[in-house]
């Protein structure tokens, strides 16, 4: 048994874990070659806490910021999302993450671009098991290509450390019809027109 999968009072935490693992099955939808995150302390650590909801509570595996309390994620999926929540599992200390910043499709953000205004913001509490669920604007991120996690504070520690962030939401394929049918309308017109004209050409030149 283990402490930390215990519920900590969220009244629908008793009955969750099956429908809300499917329900958080995004982290499969992430372009994980591309996933990156800033200021992590072991690098490639950032992309690991997008897991299965059946190892959320594997705290093996997490992020640690590395100079300060920051990290950001810049998340990259395979398609169109329409997100609707996000968990945050963290440890119950003042490590744990303390706010969370969203950005819509801004690919490659830095620390520097932060100060824009976020999308959407949401003030986190201390949740080991995964019981918070934070709604985003469904009209907001009805079309998300990339998505940009900002955590700038936590509750008080040198180091932010996350060890799973869930994603919930639905997918889209990316349609590539366009590509497709300009190759095909490309290559017989050049195949077509080429032919003829040197005919012609070798006709005149023939007289």
């Amino acid at each position: 048994m283990k402490p930390h999968g215990e519920c900590c009072g969220g009244a629908s935490h008793h009955h969750e874990p099956e429908e809300t693992g499917v329900s958080y099955s995004l982290y499969a939808k992430i372009n994980k070659d591309h996933l990156q995150c800033l200021n992590e302390a072991v690098e490639g650590t950032g992309k690991n806490v997008f897991k299965p909801w059946e190892e959320r509570f594997n705290f093996e595996v997490f992020v640690e910021s590395d100079a300060d309390e920051e990290l950001l994620f810049n998340i990259p999926f395979v398609g169109n999302v329409k997100l609707k929540a996000i968990k945050v599992i963290g440890e119950d200390s003042d490590t744990h993450p303390s706010k969370m910043r969203l950005f819509k499709n801004r690919p490659s953000m830095t620390f520097d671009d932060t100060s824009a205004q976020a999308d959407q913001e949401f003030e986190l509490v201390k949740d080991i098991s995964g019981s918070a669920e934070y709604n985003t604007k469904v009209v907001t991120f009805n079309s998300v290509n990339h998505l940009t996690l900002h955590f700038p504070s936590n509750f008080g520690a040198e180091t932010t450390k996350i060890y799973y962030i869930g994603l919930k939401g639905e997918f889209t394929e990316a349609h590539h019809h366009g590509v497709t049918i300009c190759t095909y309308e490309a290559r017989p017109m050049m195949k077509d027109h080429k032919n003829p004209l040197e005919e012609i050409t070798q006709a005149r030149l023939g007289q």
